[in-house]
């Protein structure tokens, strides 16, 4: 008995051997998978002028910024952007800091974009990013949980959707690049 092993027992490279054939493929094709994701400077980032740090943390973390636009929401277009949010009780509060000033909306495309700008701007509440991810973007200019700084699409198909919002002609969904 000792260390033997069934025949019958598949191997753990059975297992992999699928997944590295795929893996394969996709860098032998020479073309990577990019995403897009909708990224925004709220109201506080832009009049707090960290416009200029948040875009360098963007392109240095491997962003392209494919199309931009400072934008004045009014209580409807916000009521929209966040109808979501429409049972919550800070609802009211949240639509009126977003139309207390121009925001910033961006499409930026890399690999996994929704996945890492979620990671770059850290948590919702500023007050625990400053704690847990004291290196974010919510932790560098955001005060709270509302007046945090910066949005970032939640999953690709809130990408597509909040993209669309600002972005009607800009294509929302995953683009394939071929590798230079």
């Amino acid at each position: 008995m000792g260390g033997a092993t069934s025949p019958a027992a598949p191997s753990l490279f059975t297992y992999l051997l699928p997944l590295l054939l795929i893996l394969h493929g996709c860098w032998s094709s020479g073309a990577v998978q990019r995403e897009r994701t909708l990224a925004m400077i709220k109201p506080d980032g832009l009049s707090g002028n960290y416009t200029e740090r948040i875009k360098e943390v963007i392109l240095e973390s491997g962003f392209d910024i494919v199309k931009e636009a400072v934008v004045h929401l009014d209580a409807e277009r916000a009521s929209l952007f966040y109808a979501e949010h429409y049972e919550r009780s800070f609802f009211d509060s949240l639509v009126k800091y977003m139309t207390s000033g121009p925001v910033l909306a961006m499409v930026l495309e890399r690999p996994d974009a929704v996945l890492h700008w979620r990671a770059l701007i850290g948590p919702t509440d500023a007050r625990k990013a400053k704690i847990s991810h004291p290196n974010s973007i919510r932790a560098m200019c955001g005060l709270d949980s509302e007046k945090n700084c910066v949005h970032g699409s939640d999953s690709p198909q809130s990408a597509a959707r909040e993209i669309s919002f600002f972005f009607g002609d800009v294509r929302s969904d995953t683009v394939e690049h071929d590798e230079l």
